[in-house]
């Protein structure tokens, strides 16, 4: 018969630390770090949502347009050199009219707005208006854009920055259409740039697209009338704009009827 071995004696407080040691493991604790959440509390964002939503809330910077030259269309505009700065716009009242009005606009940059530097001028143009394609004797003046680079006159220079050439042969008389004096018509010009070549007096008769085309179209003082096919201001005006235009600008002169030019 075997001898009685006792039970060992019971240690109620062994489950109690195992409790405890799964706690603390489950927890966090014993350095382990914390994991992240699976998801967010309801109504808040993640980090990538947050950054999306701080892009959103920056403002959008407006496109800045420049103003541009009054009754002029995108067609028009299109023919100004980007580097013109002086633009003198002669708008005639109809295609058959002989009739128009003259302001000189400027800009300090190709992306600066346009503005007015004159007032509104009274001006004459061809005497049967303005023509597409202008052919020599038509009696209109020719639509477009063209570069102001020379001027000259029967009187002395005036204060331009123009290239200007004082000549006797700018002398004329004679009567307009309506029977008006020419006397000091050409006292002050400046040569439009068609059918001509740039860089010589406006006296030159140089003409590139051949005889035919015309030529000899110049912005002058006015007599009073209609002209053969030039721009006509008062004298006192001719004497502003040359004083205004400026060869570093790169002025050009903006020229047809309000039809034609809105296009």
């Amino acid at each position: 018969m075997s001898a009685h071995v006792p039970e060992p004696p019971r240690r109620p407080w062994a489950p109690a630390v195992l409790v405890l040691i799964v706690f603390l493991f489950l927890s966090g604790c014993a350095d382990r770090p914390a994991a992240a959440p699976a998801a967010f509390p309801h109504g808040a964002a993640g980090p990538e949502a947050e950054g999306e939503r701080a892009a959103l809330a920056v403002p959008a910077v407006p496109r800045v347009v420049p103003q541009e030259i009054p009754g002029l269309g995108p067609a028009t505009r299109d023919l100004i050199p980007s580097g013109a700065l002086q633009a003198f716009v002669v708008t005639g009242e109809d295609a058959d009219s002989n009739r128009s009005t003259a302001v000189l606009y400027a800009r300090d940059s190709p992306a600066a707005d346009w503005r007015p530097v004159t007032g509104l001028w009274p001006a004459h143009n061809g005497m049967q208006g303005w023509t597409g394609f202008h052919e020599a004797g038509d009696l209109r003046s020719p639509t477009g854009v063209y570069a102001l680079t020379d001027a000259g006159g029967l009187l002395p220079d005036p204060g331009t920055l123009l290239p200007y050439d004082q000549h006797e042969y700018f002398a004329t008389d004679g009567e307009g259409f309506f029977g008006e004096s020419l006397e000091g018509s050409f006292d002050y010009v400046v040569a439009i740039n068609y059918n001509r070549t740039p860089g010589m007096s406006p006296l030159d008769r140089t003409r590139p697209l051949g005889a035919e085309r015309g030529g000899g179209i110049w912005i002058h003082v006015d007599h009073g009338g209609p002209t053969q096919g030039c721009v006509s201001v008062e004298e006192e005006h001719m004497e502003e704009l040359l004083r205004t235009l400026d060869p570093a600008k790169q002025p050009v002169i903006v020229m047809g009827d309000a039809t034609s030019l809105a296009r």
